[in-house]
């Protein structure tokens, strides 16, 4: 059975060859077990936060030449006693020091058990913990800030701002129900609504800002949809920069999807090339035309392409029939304004879908025109794409969600505080009043990982000394 009490080692760099490979323990024998192995200074007397350079051997056998860096608990990242080791990068070289480690007392780590340690040390909260784990698999600028915002409480003391509040609340509702039979109203009821109605906003805001999240941590799905040879696998070779996609004049060619992906400023658009939409007797072409469909269904954003010179206004209000039904965002976009511009028709683009996170903002205006084979206007729709998610709206400073889980448990509390409010109205009880309220305590409290009936009991004890 594993023990918070063992000292763990794990190789804290990925694994394969380098010039530099680090070995992570950590553990009260953390220095100990290291010492063992370990031929220079006595690192078990050296001051916290220093590095020293020797060798490591295991008996007579010589490891390697290592630089050892030490962080003595509790001013490590786990609280607890920490030893990272920098040898060679060979693979072979770790596994035969991590070997000789687990012999002399150390056990390897379970995966995030580093984290966990700190986690349960009070080193940070659940939400800064999962941050960095975000902050590690960052891929873009936005990605980063947004993770470097979180893990530094920026998230974290909203939430326990929200709950301190509704604490000293709960505390008061709790009291009386200590003094029921004397008919006593200790908290106002007033100020309650008013405290529910602003923690209410503030939870709106924060669940509001879970969609922009999502796209900033896991991309944009973006489907590339029309008829056949509108230039869909041209349009995805433009914006990709290279030849992924095979062109041709004949229609039908894509039978399938194809997918890949860029950064736009910061923002990772996942673009899918589909086959035309068209009905067609071609059994191999109609699968792909309705897999087509089902994309779709599962995107974020939509760039419906055609031809400027072979669609008419008519046929154009006919095709985006079916996506404006999907009730996604679109961008509208007509293609082949290299070829006869002169002879081609001016339809005008329809507006685009509102009321959406992913929606343009006001004023953003219609369709654009392009060149997929000549870059003609291949700028402004990289520009028009980054509006679609509306990233000029979120400021460093901003908090926005990213995790599902804390989402679940943001809906969760806003149920319950609704629940407040409408037991208010009717007048309900004190103890079912209270009930709802510890429910929205619990669900706030999840995402940092509070312990809520503690922290409740504790503020009633401490506030208002009743005595039992």
């Amino acid at each position: 059975m594993l023990s918070f009490h063992d000292t763990i080692v794990a190789p804290a760099t990925p694994p394969g060859t380098s010039a530099i490979a680090v070995i992570r323990l950590s553990g009260v024998d953390a220095l100990a077990i290291c010492q063992r192995l370990f031929r220079g200074k006595d690192l078990t007397q050296q001051p916290s936060h220093t590095v020293h350079y020797g060798s490591l051997r295991d008996g007579d056998e010589l490891l390697d030449e290592v630089l050892v860096s030490i962080f003595k608990a509790p001013t490590s990242f786990t609280k607890e006693n920490v030893a990272e080791i920098s040898c060679h990068g060979s693979a072979f070289v770790v596994q035969k020091i991590i070997r000789s480690l687990l012999k002399h007392g150390a056990r390897l780590a379970e995966p995030g058990e580093f984290t966990k340690r700190a986690f349960l040390n009070g080193q940070f909260d659940l939400a800064q913990a999962e941050a960095i784990a975000d902050l590690i698999h960052s891929d873009s600028e936005a990605t980063h800030r947004a993770a470097l915002h979180q893990m530094r409480g920026g998230f974290s003391k909203q939430i326990a701002n929200l709950r301190e509040r509704l604490i000293d609340f709960a505390s008061l509702i709790e009291l009386e129900l200590d003094f029921g039979e004397e008919d006593v109203e200790f908290a106002d009821r007033a100020d309650l609504k008013n405290l529910v109605l602003e923690i209410q906003a503030v939870v709106a805001i924060l669940m509001d800002s879970f969609m922009l999240g999502n796209v900033l941590k896991n991309g944009v799905p973006t489907v590339i949809a029309g008829k056949p040879n509108a230039g869909k696998s041209t349009l995805l070779n433009a914006l990709l920069n290279e030849q992924k996609a095979i062109v041709s004049e004949i229609p039908g060619t894509t039978r399938d999807f194809i997918e890949d992906e860029i950064h736009i400023e910061g923002i990772r658009f996942r673009f899918i090339d589909t086959a035309g939409l068209r009905h067609t007797t071609d059994v191999v072409e109609a699968m792909g035309v309705a897999r087509t469909r089902e994309k779709l269904r599962q995107a974020s954003l939509i760039i419906y392409l055609f031809d400027v010179n072979q669609t008419s206004e008519r046929e154009l209000e006919n095709e985006l029939a079916e996506i404006r039904d999907l009730d996604i965002p679109y961008l509208l976009v007509g293609n082949k304004m290299d070829k006869s511009p002169q002879q081609r028709p001016h339809p005008q683009p329809l507006p685009e879908r509102e009321g959406s996170l992913l929606a343009p903002p006001s004023g953003a205006g219609g369709g654009i025109l392009i060149s997929a084979a000549t870059g003609l206007g291949m700028d402004e729709l990289k520009q028009r794409l980054l509006q679609k998610v509306r990233v000029d709206d979120y400021r460093p400073t901003d908090t926005l969600i990213t995790s599902i889980r804390h989402y679940d448990s943001l809906r969760l509390t806003r149920e319950s505080l609704d629940r407040v409010l409408d037991g208010m109205a009717t007048g309900i009880t004190g103890d079912l009043m209270a009930m709802d309220i510890r429910q929205a305590l619990h669900h706030l409290g999840e995402i940092t990982g509070t312990v809520t009936s503690d922290d409740l009991l504790a503020n009633i004890f401490s506030r208002f000394c009743i005595g039992k």
